[in-house]
């Protein structure tokens, strides 16, 4: 069940971030829940990247959006004098402050917004920037154009797309062919053991075209931690900022969260019998998928940290995972609201009727 469980963290193989010949750590660390969104404690949010990066992950992905740029702010102070050691990773779209252009996937917001990241995390470049969401009102055309130039003006290395569904990473990848433009090298999608629609197409897609995947919330939102178990109501269920902000995704007295907690049960029982943490059998899950560069830990405190970096050593077998098809079949989100974007079609009555 668990391959290599003694070797060090710097011992393990390295994979490639797409076609780009960058080498990254089998897990990125996220930062989602570095400031107000999580753990306000900026030393020990330091503390907990140092100890991710002295383990071995060399991968940091944050976003201008997350507490409205503290993340990234935090990540920026944790990097100074290691820079250089780190593929760094950030994300524009979501609204930053007041007005009606301080968003989306324009030109405009991203030439500037690019400069405040830079600014936030200290540095001269970005690595990889990512685009958070489609944006329906802007020309696919507009936004990699503008993301070339930012690439030929080397403030960054390589720019990929975040929760794009499978049709608009194709739509991408074929404009940046026709106009001579720079790729989509990477795409960041939701995926899990509860969260798995992205197996029908988008995975597949992202193969075909060479693209580095890097799973946002492979715990399912802190659904496969082991704290959500068969029993609970409301009243019982865990409290965090994550859940307040979306209750969509975590309302126990929702249908949709109720098939969820009888999925995070019987893969808890399925995690005691195989002799592990239901959070090593949901990250190893998602390791496992040979489309899947580095799925993304969201640590909030260095606990969940330590409890999460032991993953990369262990190795599910196929009998574990045909359990696992069975719990969740694969292909299958359990709740919609996982799915992290919901299109313009589906949201806008008016598109659906003439």
């Amino acid at each position: 069940m668990i391959a290599g469980a003694g070797a060090a963290w710097a011992d393990v193989d390295t994979r490639t971030l797409g076609r780009t010949g960058v080498q990254v750590s089998p897990l990125c660390l996220g930062a989602m829940m570095f400031g107000a969104w999580g753990n306000p404690d900026h030393d020990e949010s330091v503390r907990i990247i140092h100890r991710a990066l002295d383990a071995g992950v060399n991968f940091v992905d944050t976003a201008d959006v997350y507490a409205q740029g503290e993340s990234e702010e935090i990540v920026g102070r944790a990097l100074q004098g290691r820079r250089d050691e780190v593929v760094l990773a950030t994300k524009a779209h979501g609204q930053m402050g007041e007005g009606v252009n301080r968003q989306g996937n324009s030109r405009r917001w991203l030439v500037r917004e690019v400069e405040d990241s830079l600014r936030r995390l200290q540095t001269d470049w970005i690595d990889l920037y990512q685009v958070h969401r489609p944006d329906p009102t802007v020309d696919t055309e507009e936004t990699l154009s503008a993301l070339t130039d930012l690439q030929r003006a080397g403030k960054i290395r390589y720019f990929g797309s975040s929760t794009f569904p499978a049709h608009e990473v194709v739509e991408g990848q074929w404009v940046a062919k026709e106009r001579g433009l720079s790729r989509y090298v990477t795409e960041q999608p939701p995926y899990s053991i509860l969260v798995r629609g992205v197996e029908r197409d988008l995975l597949p897609v992202a193969q075909r075209y060479g693209m580095g995947v890097l799973p946002w919330s492979p715990l399912a939102g802190g659904w496969l931690t082991g704290r959500y178990r068969k029993g609970m109501d409301a009243s019982s269920a865990p409290v965090s900022s994550r859940a307040q902000r979306i209750p969509a995704r975590f309302d126990l007295s929702l249908p949709d969260n109720q098939r969820k907690l009888e999925a995070a049960d019987a893969l808890a029982v399925l995690a005691e019998e195989a002799g592990l943490s239901l959070v090593h059998l949901a990250l190893a899950f998602v390791l496992r998928h040979p489309a899947v560069t580095s799925p993304i830990i969201g640590p909030r405190t260095m606990e969940q940290l330590e409890s999460q970096l032991g993953a990369v050593d262990v190795v599910l077998t196929d009998d574990v995972l045909d359990r696992i098809d069975e719990i969740v079949p694969p292909g299958t989100t359990l709740a919609a609201a996982d799915a992290g974007y919901a299109p313009p079609s589906l949201t806008d009555a008016s598109l659906r009727r003439r």
